[in-house]
């Protein structure tokens, strides 16, 4: 049956049963069905990894409860209807648990009863319900951290718009979560004063009943309608509790990756010097006379034997890796061959021994799942298909600390403290936070590294808070940033074209090799990465080189005619939408020395600039490029075209941040706004 319909189905039958009659067989069934479910839930419960996967317990609480009252009360009236006929009036089920559990005895029943409330309402219900009070609050508080959290992954590139809009949900899942938890432990709490209340109406109107209109004895009615409601109240009772019982597990768990049962036996049963520690006291207080000392001394001598097997497990492991390093060694001793020649990796990533478990396939290494989702971030931006990031150890470097090679040189480092989180000061913090003093090696923004406890305290005074595997990625992924040229080999250029041949062959074909090289094709490509132009819209560039290449064109030539065939797509980059664009222009004075120095160079030769010029010009321009980025807008110099590659080289050495425009990259339906003017002089 279809969930939409057979879910309404069930609350309707549910409150059906607390009007229409119940036979003692459907009783039953209902009260066993009850059972199972609560087992169910209580498993379910046992095996989630946090609260979230579960989050239709709230709506659990109240229909089970819902369940046991319309049970309670379909029960009642068959015990006051049929009470005076014996024990198995009311169903077999309720017959069982007030013969069998309690034996008959209707005081020892009202005991056992009062203690199984009391156990279910003063301590699993109410410390369940503190906890999700407290978690709610907290949760809430740490929202804008958590946020701030998201904001700066999806600016660094670390995750995609879809998943920012997935991660912002499941924090405002979490806190409903909570909240309703808090509320729906009222449900229980509210469900075990009526089952005393009900019992003591069923006693009191079984009493009646049965001395008035069945002409029992004071004795035989408080035996018969006694024990059905002992019964009665059992049956709902111990199902409430395991019910209970899950909701204190659920709202009580941490988030992890591994079950309750997981997480218990390696954090309780994985030190031997404990589990020895028990075992002696164990047996010590076994050799007292007068104890239990066989119980005693089984006990201590059961504990030892655990604490030994889990001593032997690291030895166990080192005998399997001699094993393999041996049947390597073996291997080795094979001729050399040019296997054995490694080719260098284009694009590597090196740790330190303690980093080794972040990138570990066995350990389910999250910065392993990271660098995958780089890939297809920078898949999905630049237009082609990066290099696999090669991942190795190496006991040279410190600890901690891992670095970052390009076709086997290095070109960035860092260092990252396992274990703890580095809270990034974006500028605007409500107080300082205890910790270790560090620089963000990213962004170079003031950092320090605090303990997980520290988090959300963190997150409250305005820290963007990432964990060490969002450090090294979000390092790699600007590295991969700074030097995509580089990245773009033959093969990449040739996956390039063979993808667009899919969907236009003929384009291809007039291209490579009829007109340009393969090698001259990436020489352009290569300069449209360091540009900062993506090479996701293909078609349109090789359509452009197919109609204004020709066999003597440099690769600065087909670049800048590339980009005034994609101006729209650049200046939607920088300025998205369709108003005016605000960017910075030159003196004139100044544009008259660069127009002169540009007109000194010949093809691809880059002109030099006179070094105080080059000083003030790059002083003024880092000037105005901070003032733009400050007020929130990308920094855009507009120039003339004849200057446009030559301070597009000279300045994205320094300012990578700033785009130089030409007046023919603008497109015709954007307007111009100079907000600022970039002289020699400061």
């Amino acid at each position: 049956m279809n969930a939409r319909i057979a879910m309404p189905l069930v609350v309707i039958l549910i409150l059906a049963m607390m009007v229409l009659p119940l036979p003692p067989v459907a009783l039953d069934v209902f009260f066993t069905f009850n059972i199972a479910l609560s087992m169910i839930i209580l498993l379910v419960a046992l095996y989630t990894l946090k609260p979230l996967d579960f989050s239709v317990f709230p709506t659990l609480l109240l229909l089970t409860a819902l369940l046991r009252l319309s049970l309670n009360v379909a029960s009642t009236r068959v015990v006051l209807m049929e009470g005076h006929t014996g024990a198995d009036a009311a169903g077999h089920v309720i017959e069982a648990f007030g013969q069998f559990v309690v034996g008959g005895n209707y005081a020892v029943g009202i005991v056992v009863f009062v203690i199984l409330v009391i156990i279910n309402f003063v301590v699993i219900t109410k410390g369940a319900g503190r906890i999700a009070e407290v978690s709610a609050r907290f949760t809430l508080d740490a929202m804008p951290g958590k946020q701030m959290a998201i904001d700066a992954d999806l600016n660094s590139g670390m995750i995609g718009e879809a998943d920012a809009r997935k991660r912002r949900q499941e924090i405002a899942r979490e806190a409903d979560f909570f909240g309703s938890m808090d509320g729906a432990s009222k449900f229980v709490r509210g469900d075990a004063v009526a089952g005393i209340l009900i019992m003591i109406i069923n006693v009191i109107g079984g009493l009646i009943i049965g001395m008035t209109q069945h002409d029992l004895s004071f004795a035989q009615a408080a035996q018969n309608y006694t024990l059905l409601t002992i019964g009665d109240g059992l049956v709902a009772q111990i199902p409430a509790l395991i019910i209970s019982t899950a909701s204190g597990i659920v709202v009580a768990r941490v988030g992890s990756d591994r079950d309750l049962g997981a997480e218990v036996a390696g954090q309780m049963f994985d030190r031997p010097r404990v589990l020895y520690t028990t075992a002696g006291i164990l047996a010590a207080l076994g050799l007292i006379p007068g104890m239990p000392n066989m119980v005693f001394l089984l006990m201590a001598a059961g504990i030892a034997a655990v604490g030994r097997a889990i001593e032997l497990r690291p030895a166990l492991a080192a005998e399997a890796t001699e094993g393999e390093e041996a049947a390597a060694e073996t291997s080795e001793r094979a001729e050399v061959s040019w296997d054995d020649v490694a080719p260098v990796d284009m694009l590597a990533l090196e740790v330190g021994y303690r980093l080794i478990p972040m990138v570990d396939q066995a350990q389910d290494g999250e910065l392993l799942r990271r660098i995958r989702a780089l890939r297809k971030k920078f898949a999905g931006e630049l237009g082609f298909l990066i290099p696999a990031v090669h991942i190795r150890d190496n006991l040279q470097l410190r600890p901690n600390g891992y670095r970052i090679l390009l076709k086997g040189v290095e070109i960035a480092s860092g260092e990252v403290l396992v274990g703890q989180h580095m809270a990034i000061n974006p500028g605007k913090v409500l107080g300082p936070i205890e910790g270790t003093a560090t620089t963000d090696p990213s962004f170079g923004l003031p950092a320090t590294w605090i303990t997980a406890e520290s988090r959300e305290q963190a997150q409250l005074l305005g820290y963007t808070v990432v964990d060490c595997s969002t450090v090294v990625a979000t390092h790699l992924s600007n590295v991969i940033q700074r030097h995509a040229s580089e990245l773009l080999g033959r093969e990449e250029v040739q996956g390039l074209l063979e993808h667009l041949t899919k969907t236009a062959p003929k384009l291809v074909e007039d291209l490579v090799p009829k007109t340009l090289t393969l090698g001259l094709l990436r020489q352009v490509l290569q300069g449209l990465l360091d540009e900062g132009v993506p090479l996701r819209d293909m078609r349109s560039i090789v359509g452009i080189l197919s109609e204004t290449a020709r066999p003597d064109s440099t690769p600065s030539e087909l670049v800048e005619k590339i980009r005034a065939g994609l101006r729209r797509a650049i200046v939607h980059e920088l300025a998205p939408g369709l108003g005016e664009i605000g960017v910075l222009a030159l003196d004139p004075g100044l544009e008259q020395l660069l127009m002169q120095a540009a007109g000194n160079r010949s093809g691809d030769e880059e002109a030099g600039l006179e070094p105080g010029l080059a000083e003030g010009l790059l002083r003024r321009a880092s000037q105005l490029a901070q003032e733009r980025e400050a007020a929130g807008h990308t920094p855009v110099l507009l120039v003339p075209a004849p200057l446009r590659q030559l301070l597009s080289r000279f300045l994205r050495r320094s300012l990578p941040q700033l785009r130089v425009l030409s007046h023919n990259e603008i497109p015709d339906n954007r307007t111009v706004r100079i907000v600022a003017t970039l002289g020699a002089q400061a």
